[in-house]
């Protein structure tokens, strides 16, 4: 029997029965171990200020290194884009939503000065270049704790990831789905990744998507790029159809104040080097200095 390993939120335990589900399709029997990793940990603390790379993936990745899991589901977003020695991602499944959603009021509808919930970085950067009267505070906690600090009046409204409100069937909460010109997601927004050790990716390879896969890799090209993790203000998307791959990127100083935009396009079977290069592009524009002011 496969172990499955991952996180204890409603969210993570969704997305693991679902790929269950898929192998159990497939022939595969699966039971799902839960492990606790160092950003379930810190709940006091905006995940910026904590910094560091693989806060909700560091153990999970240890249980797949010394064999007490055969496999881990993670959100994309949540990976570091350089995987420990003797991991990959064996599989990437047909993405979600990447978008951003405004969860209690539209972003419009909001009065001057109201109070915005959000752990994000790069969310908080782009909304403040949007609408600079706005109150952004940090929000932590699982998806259902989010809303229920929403629902008791601590904001006036929250921003979340468009994928996970509909993965758990709370489409209903969403007042306004931002456009990937609007609020650009985080590189692998929407996307879960299968990871396994080198050599075991069967039964797992069989659930993979291509135009997914090619569309993460640029956008985590890009990532690698520019240095970034997960918590950092910068925005990766790219589309796939047929063989042709565009991707657009932004990155933006955490005040908002300063946005600097990309995009490429070229075959889908580039999208490493598309990434890549568009990365270093948006370096070589100004984006470096912002990057650099947070690295420190």
């Amino acid at each position: 029997m496969l172990v499955i390993a991952s996180r204890g939120s409603k969210l993570a335990l969704w997305q693991a029965h679902s790929v269950q589900q898929q192998l159990f399709d497939l022939g595969h029997l699966s039971r799902i171990e839960i492990i606790k990793t160092t950003g379930d940990k810190i709940t006091d603390v905006p995940l910026g200020q904590v910094g560091g790379k693989g806060l909700f993936t560091k153990e999970i990745e240890d249980a797949l290194l010394d064999g007490r899991a055969d496999l881990a589901v993670h959100s994309l977003k949540d990976l570091p884009t350089e995987l420990p020695e003797g991991l990959v991602l064996a599989a990437i499944p047909e993405r979600e939503d990447p978008r951003d959603a405004m969860v209690g009021k539209r972003l419009a509808d909001l009065p001057e000065r109201a109070k915005l919930g959000t752990s994000s970085l790069r969310r908080a950067a782009q909304l403040r270049k949007l609408r600079p009267d706005l109150i952004i505070e940090p929000v932590r906690g699982n998806l259902d704790t989010r809303l229920r600090k929403l629902d008791q009046g601590q904001y006036d409204a929250i921003v979340l990831a468009a994928a996970g409100l509909r993965r758990l069937g709370w489409e209903d909460r969403i007042a306004e789905t931002l456009g990937v010109d609007v609020v650009c997601p985080a590189a692998g927004q929407g996307a879960l990744a299968i990871e396994t050790a080198a050599g075991r990716e069967q039964p797992c390879a069989q659930l993979e998507h291509g135009p997914t896969r090619a569309a993460v890799t640029a956008e985590r090209a890009l990532l690698a790029a520019l240095g970034g993790g997960c918590q950092v203000p910068i925005g990766a998307y790219a589309t796939v159809e047929g063989r042709h791959l565009r991707l657009s990127a932004v990155v933006v100083s955490p005040d908002g104040a300063q946005l600097f935009r990309q995009e490429s396009a070229g075959a889908a079977a580039d999208a490493e080097k598309i990434g890549r290069e568009l990365g270093v592009a948006l370096l070589a524009t100004g984006a470096a200095e912002i990057l650099e002011s947070i690295y420190g």
